[in-house]
Order: structure tokens, then sequence, then C-alpha cells
């Protein structure tokens, strides 16, 4: 059967048992027993408890419920107490952040539905577009938006935004005539599509699908088949806990190992081994994590960003590819004049002269021949229209006195068979026609050409000079209308045969302009060793000289279309897209298939864009970022960052942002990490040398509560650091735990614990295990403590200004330092944390201990930058 663009409109009315009056109240409710209603299905939408479930999926925080289960078996109550406690506050974080952004981005949507103007019993009356049937005849005129899909069925000039689905910044000139062969999307001209809109003229259209059967429908049902992609993050975290975990049971087996040896009961040495485990597994970190991943979301969302999944603040700073849409992602979305080429010159809108005669003539009269309107900031008619008089308000003439002025008496309206439009007004005494259109035709039925001089014979030297910048513009991506004039005589009424004998006037050359902010932003994150890739549905020309403008692309080689990938398999793809920085006349599956072979080579992608034709790459692509302001529900529900600035700078900010809480998530982890096992240190060397086990469990739980926490936390806040900017993105599969961070862990765990056997043997010696013990636990919390600025960066932080940069790092000293006094010298703690009174001087051996850590791995920092 065929498609309904390469039928004639009579047999598509035919088709669906339709009219071009309309249909009766009982068809409509005959269609709707057939089609349903013109409605997007949503997808089951997660309850707050499957939510809150599901935060409990991670492998570490299954390790941490079997631990608390053992711990409870054991008679730890506390530790399991601690445990349960700490990753429920996760699971309830979690939650509460998942809600909150879907709520912050259900308020950018319009919850109220479009509404239609359609013939139902031979009668035009308007309905909520959920009401529209297959065979319903609705009515369009400029401004409207189109309800469902259509074939047109009447023509009065009616050109169609259809940007947000086809990716083409131009207004589509429709035509009624039945199209032979099979035609891309954007190119199917006799064709209406559900979600775009009406720029000019007016038609008639036979309704042939409705809601998930439109085009619309059709790429949110291909949503479906797309899978989302863990972020970096996500699959660090899932295997940095793997092998916390073999690790941890790594040393508990040694230790279960060396108690066994030495003669202990293997049941006591299998106990204290997973006592030691529960102490060991940093339980606080998932929750630390996601409180640091939900202050990066408060950070985004006052840069204009809503992050709708959490882990996409961290992954877009890991992004080493963004395939960004074009239209409305990089550029403007709006039509505006750029260039005017007059008497043989070429004129930069800047540049233009309202006192020059010439200039001051062309501009008055794209003015005239023109029907678009922008009052109060409203703008209605075609954008290239708009773009006119916009440039006029630039330079203080408005439309309205212009018009005013010179009122029209008649027209003759532009249609894609003559490529030109007329209209009739009295100019200084003459009655004057104004004929704007294409180049090449008007160029055929000019007589003449205005000079400085004067009216004269135009050449053929004229026209080659005018056709050469013709194509300049062309070249330039822009769009060029010529206008040309004449006069008629008083009275006549204007038909086509009245476009001869034309005076050419100049040519205005205008486009879809990049934002201002879009070539630095690209530049940045060249600089940051990330490629910038347009993917668009624009044509090849226009794409490339946009690319070009702002830095993307270099040559015209690095630019393809469509069909030029429609036959590759994905392997020719995966090599061919390393070469490629621009592709131009694209369909939403082209774009998946891009993102994919990008993802294949191992890079992280994000995938930028505001049209439902970008759903289902934005799901596809590791990071998908969607424009709030105009972009579709559809791209918003399939992205996990929304901009509701629709600002592609955004980004980068948002990869600097992403890029530093990675770099301070590993802080805190290595803060976390490097402490426990300073820990287990101490407690594997006072078993190997036959000691007594330096910690109670209550010190454990101490440390694990106030000196582990609050720290870490505040190590995630730290204050960015533009330095980063200049790294490479980090490979996609680099783990957190690699060698040299291990080695860091290593060195700063064995410091620490070293100090820690330092102090119980000193109060060991002096007055028995209680004093040892209380001094091994004073200078452990202290060690740990300081030991958050060790961690603040790679180098030497003492004695600079970055040692104090941090006011919740220092905060989080104080409060923790301020509690582990209180315990050790306060009167009646004693008998709670099994520890002993400590005077002045044995209050400052511990803190000289704990400090002496901090002094040692700074000194260690300090020699490996040398």
């Amino acid at each position: 059967m065929k498609k309904y663009y390469q039928e004639t409109a009579k047999t598509v009315l035919e088709r669906v048992n339709s009219r071009g009056t309309g249909l009766t109240g009982e068809e409509v409710e005959k269609s709707r027993e057939r089609c349903g209603w013109n409605e997007l299905v949503e997808g089951k939408k997660k309850r707050i408890p499957q939510i809150f479930l599901e935060q409990y999926k991670d492998f570490l925080v299954l390790i941490l419920i079997a631990s608390a289960i053992i711990s409870g078996i054991l008679g730890d109550a506390e530790s399991a107490a601690v445990i349960i406690i700490v990753i429920t506050i996760n699971a309830i974080l979690g939650t509460v952040q998942t809600v909150k952004a879907e709520q912050s981005l259900q308020s950018l949507k319009n919850l109220s539905g479009p509404e239609a103007k359609v013939l139902r019993d031979g009668a035009a009356i308007i309905i909520p577009a959920r009401e529209l049937v297959v065979g319903d005849v609705i009515l369009l005129e400029a401004g409207d938006m189109v309800p469902a899909d259509g074939r047109l069925i009447e023509n009065a000039s009616l050109k169609i935004n259809e940007s947000a689905l086809t990716g083409e910044s131009l207004a589509v000139e429709k035509s009624i005539s039945a199209i032979s062969e099979d035609v891309p999307l954007g190119d199917r001209t006799n064709m209406l599509f559900s979600g775009s809109f009406v720029t000019y003229g007016r038609g008639k259209a036979v309704v042939t699908d409705i809601g998930m059967e439109t085009e619309v429908g059709r790429i949110a049902g291909l949503l479906k088949s797309t899978s989302e992609k863990q972020t970096p993050l996500q699959a660090n975290l899932e295997d940095f806990g793997k092998k916390l975990s073999v690790l941890i049971l790594v040393f508990c087996g040694i230790l279960f190992a060396i108690n066994v040896f030495r003669g202990e009961n293997i049941g006591s040495a299998f106990m204290f081994a997973v006592a030691l485990a529960v102490a060991a597994i940093p339980e606080a970190l998932s929750s630390i994590v996601t409180i640091v991943l939900s202050f990066g979301t408060q950070k985004m969302a006052k840069e204009h960003a809503i992050i709708r999944k959490l882990q996409a603040v961290e992954g877009l700073g890991s992004v080493s590819v963004i395939c960004s849409d074009k239209t409305g992602t990089l550029t403007q979305n709006k039509m505006t004049v750029e260039d005017y080429y007059v008497e043989g010159k070429r004129i930069p809108a800047a540049e233009i002269d309202v006192d020059d005669p010439a200039q001051r003539c062309l501009m008055d009269y794209s003015i005239l021949c023109n029907d678009s309107t922008n009052e109060n900031g409203v703008e209605i008619g075609d954008p290239t229209e708009t773009a006119l008089i916009n440039l006029g308000s630039r330079y203080g003439i408005e439309a309205a006195a212009v018009r005013s002025d010179y009122p029209r008496t008649d027209e003759l309206p532009f249609d894609s068979d003559r490529k030109m439009m007329s209209t009739l007004h009295s100019i200084d005494g003459e009655n004057r026609m104004i004929v704007k259109g294409a180049v090449d035709r008007l160029l055929e039925l000019s007589e003449h050409i205005q000079t400085t001089e004067g009216l004269r014979e135009i050449t053929d030297e004229d026209k080659r000079m005018i056709r050469q910048q013709n194509r300049v513009f062309s070249m330039e991506g822009l769009r060029v209308l010529a206008f040309t004039y004449r006069q008629v005589p008083e009275g006549h009424t204007m038909t086509p045969e009245d476009e001869n004998h034309l005076v050419f006037l100049g040519l205005i050359a205008m486009m879809d302009p990049p934002r201002e902010e879009s070539k630095d932003a690209v530049a940045e994150c060249i600089k940051a060793g990330i490629r910038p890739v347009m993917i668009t549905g624009d044509h090849k020309i226009t794409a490339a000289a946009i690319a070009k403008r702002i830095g993307i692309l270099q040559d015209l080689s690095e630019a393809c279309e469509g069909a030029d990938i429609e036959d590759m398999s994905d392997e020719e793809l995966r090599d061919f897209v390393t070469g490629i920085s621009v592709y131009a006349r694209v369909s939403p599956e082209h774009k998946i298939r891009i993102v994919r072979a990008w993802q294949e080579r191992g890079m992280i992608v994000a995938m930028t864009g505001d049209g439902v034709n970008d759903a289902p790459a934005l799901k596809q692509a590791d990071i998908g970022v969607a424009m709030g302001v105009t972009g579709t529900e559809v791209a918003k529900d399939a992205a996990a960052m929304v901009l509701t600035d629709d600002n592609f700078a955004t980004i980068v900010k948002a990869v600097a942002n992403g890029r530093n809480l990675y770099k301070n998530i590993k802080n805190a982890i290595q803060f976390l990490l490097s402490g426990n096992f300073g820990a287990i240190l101490a407690v594997l060397s006072a078993s190997v040398t036959g000691l007594p086990v330096p910690f109670v469990p209550v010190h454990l739980l101490f440390i694990n509560l106030l000196t582990d926490s609050l720290p870490a936390i505040a190590l995630g806040v730290e204050p960015s650091d533009s330095e980063v900017m200049k790294d490479k993105p980090r490979a996609a599969k680099e783990s957190i735990l690699t060698g040299k961070f291990l080695s860091k862990i290593a060195v700063d765990g064995l410091v620490i614990g070293t100090m820690t056997m330092i102090a119980f043997l000193t109060g060991y010696h002096q007055n028995g295990t209680l004093l040892g013990s209380t001094y091994a636990f004073g200078t452990l919390c202290l060690a740990r403590l300081f030991h958050g600025f060790n961690c603040k960066s790679d180098r030497p932080v003492i004695f600079t200004k970055r040692f104090f940069n941090n006011k919740w790092l220092l905060g989080a000293f104080l409060l923790g330092a301020a509690l582990i006094t209180a315990v050790l010298t306060v009167p009646g703690s004693e008998m709670v944390f099994k520890v002993e009174m400590l005077n002045p001087a044995q209050l400052g051996t511990v803190y000289l201990y704990a400090f002496s850590s901090l002094a040692i791995i700074q000194l260690i920092k300090w020699v490996r930058k040398e």
C-alpha cells in the first residue's frame, strides 16, 4: 500500500473515510473506537516505595547489609545499628533527590494541551487536540500548532516550522501535490506533523495518524527500545565496591590465619575477623557520595541546569565526545539578517547605514513586502520575514510605522511555483509594486538596476556579479532573498503577469546564527580534550557553515550526510566517525548509530538536543542533555539533565563541575580508605606482635559516626579548581582503584597506622592497656581529622592559602577535635567510651602524634613533587 504522501488528497480522504467538510459526530465516535485518543502514552512511572528500594541495589550496600546481619548475630548490636541507620539515610537521600528532580522537570512542562480548529458536521469548531480522530479535517493558519499528523488537502502558501521533528531550522513550504518516490521525512511537503507549527499562510488537512501512531509517537516508542547507560561514576562505584570487598576479605583472612596460628580458638578468631571487616568497610561511603552529588545538583540548578539523574553531574565531567544538535542548541533557532548586498557592495547587518537612501529603501521594502508581525515580543509569521522586521526594529524603524506610511493596496501571495511574493503600495507619489523572491528567478525578470547614479539597464556583468555574491552567501550557509520593484498604473489590479520588467534593488542574506557563547564553549571543550560533533537534520552546507563559525569544523571533508552512513555496517561506521565532525540530514536512527559507534570506541558520549528527533539518541548516550525552554517534552523525559537557559555554554560549566566533583569524591574515598587502612594496620600489627587489640567496638563506632563522615562530606564540596579543564577526559573503563590511587592510600594509611601504634605503645608502657587504648583511639581520631587536609590535593597544602579555603573542612575539623577532646577529658565519658581521662600533658602528646602524621604526609607530597 502506498504511503499517504504518495497519494492524491482525494484518495487519502477516501482511505480514511472522510470528506472535505469533515466528519459527523457518529463518525467521530466510530473512529475513536478504532484509534483511541490523540495523546502520547506515558510509560508507567515508578512509585516512591519502588524508588526507595532501588537505592539498595548497590553491591557495597548489599555487603553492608550482610555485615549488619552478621554483626547482630555476633552480638555487636551497636555496629549493626550504625550500618542500618547510615544505609537507610542514604536510601532516603537518593529517593528525595530523584523525586525532587522529577518535580522540577514537571514544572517545565506545559500541562495544558493545544487546541485544534476542526470541521465537524460541516461547521468549524475548536476542540482540545486530544479529541481529534483519524479522518478529522483541521484548519490551520499562521501561529497554530499542528495537533496531529495529516495530509494537506487545501493550501494557501502554507509554511510549517518542523525543526523540533527534523532539525531543519527553515520553515518548509507545503504543497498538495502527490510525491511519487520514497522520500525522507523532511521532504514530505504534502504532509503535516504533530508538534510542528504554522509560520505562514493557511491550509486544510485531513488527520491520518494520531497519538502513538504519529511521527512524534513513533519516536517516543523508539525510546522504549533504547537502553539507558550507566554513568562512569555508577560503573566505577560498582567496580570499586566489589574490589574493596575483596581487599577487606583478604585482610580479614590474613588476620584470621594469624590468630589461629597463634593458638586462638577458631570461633573467636572468626568472629574477630568479621567484626574487623564490618569496621573496615566505609559504610558512610554511599551516603557521602549521594550527599556530595546532591550538593552538585544544587549548584547546577543555580547555574541553569536541572539534574534528573543524580550521577549525571559527575558523568558530564568525564565525557570525551559531545554530540550536539544544531538548531536551538548551538544556534539561536531564530532567523537573523546577516548581510545586505546593495549597489555592488556587501554590507554586514551591524554596519547598515539607514541614512543611505539605497540601504534605507531596501529595509523599508523588506518590511512592506512582508506578512509577519512582532507585537510586544510575540512573533507571528515566517521566520525569514520576522528576521526582516526585527532588523528594522534594531535600527529604530518599526514595521507598524512604515506600513502606516505606505499602506498595502494589493498583493500576490507567495507560492512555490512562482517563487516570489508581490505587494502594492503608494510610495513617493508612485503606485509601486515590490517583489521579493528567489535570486535567479528575479534576475531573469529584472531589466533595470538601481545604482548611486540612478536607474540604468541591468547588464550581463551586473547579473554575473549578483549571482557570484549569491553563491558566496549560499556557501556560507545563508538564505538569500532578492528584492525588486516596478511602477504600475493607478487603479491597476495586480496579476502574476505584472511580475516582469523589474528594477533590481538588492539582496538580503540571513541565517539561524550561532549563539554568541557557542564559539567559546566549543573552544573550551576542545581545550579540555572533548571532541565536539554536530548532528543535525539540516542541510550539509548550512550545518557546515555554522560548524566552521564556532570551531567544530576545520575542513568540509569532515562533514557528511545521513545518506553516506545509511548502508554502512556498524564496524564501518565505528571507523568512520573519527574523521567526521558534522552529520547533516540525519534521521533519529542515524543519531543513535553515531552515538553507539563512539561508545563502541570506548568513549563516554554526551548528546545534547531539544527536538523530538533527538530523544532516542539522548537516551542512548551516556549523558543526555535536553534544552528546557525550546526542548520538547519527549526530549526532556529522555535526558539525564535539562538546561533551563538552553545555553550550550552551561554544558561547559557542567563539565568543569563534574570533573571537580569526581576529583572531590576520589579525595573523600581516599580519606575514608586511608583512615580505615591505618586502623586495620594497627590491629594487624598488634595481633602479629602479640599485643592487646588497641580498640574496643565503641571506639570504631565513634570514628564511623563523627570523625569520618563530616570531613569526607566537606572534602566533597572542596572549592572548584580551574586546572581540571586542562586535563584530558579519563578513560571510560578507568577504575577508581588505580595503582597510583592505591599507593597513596597505602602510604597515608601506613603513616596513620604507624603513629597510632606509637601512641598505643607510649600509653601501654606508661600505664597498661587502658591508657594505651585511649592514646591509640585519640591519635587515630585526630590523625584522621588532620588527614582531611592531606586529601585536599596531591600537592602540599600546609603553609598555603589553600589550607584554609574550605570553611566546611575547617568546621568539620574543629567540631571533631572538640568532640574527641571532650571524650578524653570530660569526667563521666570514660564509662561510655572505655577510655582513661587524660591530663593536659597526655592530651598534648596525643595531639602531637596526630599532627605528626599530617606533617609526614605533607613532607612525602613535597618530596614526590620535587
